[in-house]
Formats: structure tokens, sequence, C-alpha cells
């Protein structure tokens, strides 16, 4: 769990739920910065997301998890629409502003310690790239398994990631080379965020093509159903649980 010095992320979209302010500085580990505007994208209504994010949701089903659930923004829109969601995230600051904007179910808990405790469900939210809070491929494995085991028969992950091959920043690619010569995921990130005097620790965001997640999907009893494309390197994975 991220203590309140750690909460980047957390205290820029609390600033901005607020008092409309704040912005975010994403440091990876090779020295590349890249500065957002705000967290504005993150309390945005249906209208205005990204097409495929509107076309993921109605996939959703059932009792809903919201891993990363962020400002929760797909928690309220499914919790509006009648489901029961359960928003978690390890921080926080962002699990206060879940609970200031209506969400009724929002709990701090990082992805490593998602258990039994939090519930059966029929869906799992991992939208806004958040296929990344495996950070690695077998970190990946490891919670699909987990993910496994608190999801019902039929249960179903609609997850987000990032094409990281589509790219031609010479940066980027430097990066991937580093990341492939450390025996590493070449879309396996180091980061941390910043914010104003909070910085959160350093920890890796698992960015994959389609090919590497369905190598890592291979044995752990899901598979992808299919995938929604954007036309450039974002898309979305409605991925299912395999039938004993």
């Amino acid at each position: 769990m991220l203590k309140d010095h750690q909460d980047a992320y957390g205290h820029s979209l609390y600033d901005y739920f607020t008092h409309k302010t704040g912005q975010e500085i994403v440091e990876r580990d090779d020295g590349y910065i890249s500065a957002h505007d705000g967290p504005k994208v993150y309390f945005t209504e249906y209208k205005d997301w990204h097409p495929i994010e509107r076309k993921a949701m109605r996939y959703a089903r059932g009792r809903v998890l919201d891993i990363g659930s962020g400002a929760c923004r797909h928690s309220l829109y499914l919790q509006e629409k009648g489901l029961e969601v359960t928003g978690i995230d390890n921080s926080p600051m962002a699990v206060e502003v879940c609970k200031l904007r209506g969400l009724r179910n929002a709990k701090a808990v990082p992805i490593s310690q998602i258990s039994s405790k939090l519930g059966v469900f029929d869906t799992v939210l991992m939208l806004g790239n958040n296929f990344g809070l495996f950070g690695s491929f077998q970190g990946a494995r490891r919670l699909l398994k987990k993910l496994g085991r608190i999801t019902s028969q039929s249960g179903r992950i609609i997850a987000g990631s990032n094409d990281i091959y589509k790219t031609e920043n010479p940066e980027h690619l430097d990066y991937h080379k580093q990341n492939r010569d450390k025996g590493r995921m070449a879309g396996q990130v180091r980061l941390r965020v910043r914010y104003r005097k909070y910085a959160t620790p350093w920890f890796d965001y698992l960015m994959v093509s389609q090919d590497e997640m369905e190598d890592i999907l291979d044995g752990t009893g899901w598979g992808v159903n299919r995938f929604i494309e954007s036309g450039g390197s974002p898309y979305i994975a409605i991925i299912d649980k395999k039938k004993r």
C-alpha cells in the first residue's frame, strides 16, 4: 500500500477533483520523462471516452471488480447501469476520490493482495492500460491464476494494453533493446509517478503486443475471446475463463 508521501497519483487526482488543478510526471528508469497536462482524462464522461472503451463496456456483466480503479470513471458508469462494482487501487487518495464521487464499494487494495476476501466476481476490469499492473510475464501468469480463483465459472477480464512495437521513437526502441538485453520483455517498463513533493516507488508496468498477451495467457485457464482494435497501438482484450 502506498504511504502518503508516495501517493503522487492519488494526490493529483484529489487536487483535480477538488480544485481542477494538478498534473502528472512519469519518469522511466532510463531517465526518459513524460509530462501530462493533468488527470482530466480520469474524470471524463462516457460520451468522451475513446471508442474502444465505450465498446468494451458492453462486455461487462454480473458482479464487477475494477482493478486500478483510479478516479472510478468505469466503475461509476457500470454502477449507474445497475451492476454491483468493487473498485480497488493501491492509492489511498484515489480510493478516497472514488468514495467522494459516489462509488459505493471502494477499497485500498494492491493487485498483489487480491484474495477471496473481496468476494467472487463475474467481470474483472483492467482498463486504461491496466493489464500493465501485472508487471512482468511471470507476475501476470501468477496473478491470472489468482484471478481464476476469485471469479465465477463464466469469469471475464476486460483488459487494456498498448502495443509498444507500434512506434518509431528511437528512445523507445533503444529502451526495448535494453530490456531484451537484460532478459526482460521489451515492454516491461520500470517507472515512477511524480507530483509536487510526492513520488511513487519504482515499479514495473507491462505493455504487450496481442501475440505476447496470448503467450502470457497460455496455460493460465484464460483465453482471448476477441480484441477491440483502436487503429493504433492501444487495444482492449476480452479475456474469458476457459471451460473445464
